[in-house]
């Protein structure tokens, strides 16, 4: 059975967000939270035939990196952002850290309380979160845990790693 457009997208996805990590990667740590648009390659080359040697007309989409976004405030920074049509999808980037579950269930309810708590914590890890929806529901995230040194941390994906935020960039394509 041949696949729709919408489903070449969506296994797009995922790929798409390990190339956004990778990219963001290449930069190093202590990198702002930034956006990227997910554009279908080919209608970015058909609008944009210059563009036939930096793309990969293999992939699906390709990512196209937006303004940072300041990190503090970043539900109203996303509350803000509107789509044209042209975009398929979105992504975020942004360094998180990561608890034990133990840990997380200790922290204070107060969310500037639990994020100092959080950053203090002996058991953290730092990490750095890729989560990418598609406007008509696709879901992908991956996370890359920080390793000591120069060597390059676990990667890890799974779409529910960051249900309020694909919740979020969700909202970003709501008319």
């Amino acid at each position: 059975m041949p696949q729709t457009p919408e489903q070449d997208l969506t296994a797009a996805l995922p790929p798409a967000a390990r190339e956004i990590e990778e990219f963001v990667a290449a930069a190093g740590w202590d990198q702002p939270t930034q956006v990227f648009a997910l554009v279908p390659t080919q209608l970015l080359l058909a609008a944009e035939p210059g563009l036939a040697d930096q793309l990969d007309p293999e992939s699906a989409l390709t990512p196209i990196a937006q303004d940072s976004l300041p990190a503090e405030d970043l539900a109203e920074a996303l509350g803000r952002i509107e789509w044209p049509e042209q975009v398929a999808g979105c992504a975020l980037v942004q360094e998180i850290v990561v608890l034990p579950p133990e840990a997380e269930a200790g922290l204070p309810s107060d969310a500037e309380a639990a994020r100092k708590a959080a950053a203090e914590h002996p058991e953290r890890r730092e990490a750095r979160l890729v989560a990418a929806v598609l406007r008509d529901g696709g879901e992908a995230c991956v996370m890359r845990l920080r390793a000591e040194g120069a060597e390059q941390g676990e990667l890890i994906e799974d779409r529910s790693l960051a249900p309020n935020l694909v919740t979020a960039l969700h909202a970003t394509f709501a008319d």
